[in-house]
């Protein structure tokens, strides 16, 4: 009679064990969806770099070209509506081609070339960009303006990420959602709830090459939801 009930119970054990994986299999029926959300900010600081050249024999006289430019691209930027606090002028750049190795000197009839930067940080971006469609004004008066390079390209930048993360969160999510739902009613089954989720990382680029001062903001969240009969 004891291995009958031994028996028994080993079976009744065994279906209970049963019932219980197939009940945890179906908890396990799972979709992982994503969800986009991007906008189109202005930028809200500039850092704009006017940088000029200048070369000569005495290096005397090439300080002070460069220190008189440096007023006169100072004293244009406020007429700008800029303020001193926005301007800041680097120390001058020299270089001295005699000293220089492996270069024939004779090549050039000016023995020093100096370099300086008169530089704007700003929140007013509208002025920047105005600004910098009336620098033929600083040509007419003798100052030659260099191109654009890597370190003296104008920058636009959006630092007002916190205000739009969590409108930008609730939105990704949403969207997630929505794409959740939709795969739920196509394959017959409900929505349950949220087995996990993750917030993928802000990016902020230029909207294009042509409008660096307007940024596009993106995000993508990850979410993951149990599916139900």
């Amino acid at each position: 009679m004891l291995g009958v009930f031994i028996c028994i119970g080993l079976v009744l054990l065994g279906y209970l064990i049963s019932g219980s994986v197939v009940k945890i299999k179906a908890l396990e029926r799972t979709v992982e969806v994503k969800g986009l959300s991007e906008r189109e900010v202005p930028a809200n600081i500039a850092i704009w770099p006017i940088k000029f050249k200048e070369a000569g024999n005495d290096l005397n006289g090439l300080f002070s070209s460069l220190q008189r430019k440096n007023t006169i691209i100072a004293e244009f930027l406020k007429n700008q509506g800029f303020n001193e606090k926005d301007i800041s002028i680097s120390a001058p750049a020299i270089v001295d081609r005699q000293a220089q190795e492996n270069t024939e000197s004779d090549k050039s009839k000016y023995r020093y070339s100096g370099t300086s930067t008169v530089s704007v940080y700003t929140d007013n971006v509208d002025s920047v960009r105005n600004g910098m469609q009336k620098l033929i004004e600083l040509g007419k008066l003798g100052i030659a303006i260099s191109g654009e390079t890597y370190e003296s390209k104008t920058l636009f930048l959006f630092t007002k990420l916190n205000e739009i993360k969590p409108g930008m969160i609730e939105e990704a999510t949403k969207n997630a959602r929505e794409v959740a739902e939709k795969f739920a009613q196509d394959s017959k089954s409900k929505l349950g709830r949220i087995k996990s989720a993750s917030q993928g990382q802000f990016s902020i680029e230029d909207r294009d090459n042509n409008t660096p001062y307007i940024k596009k903001v993106r995000v993508v969240s990850t979410v993951q939801y149990y599916l139900t009969d």
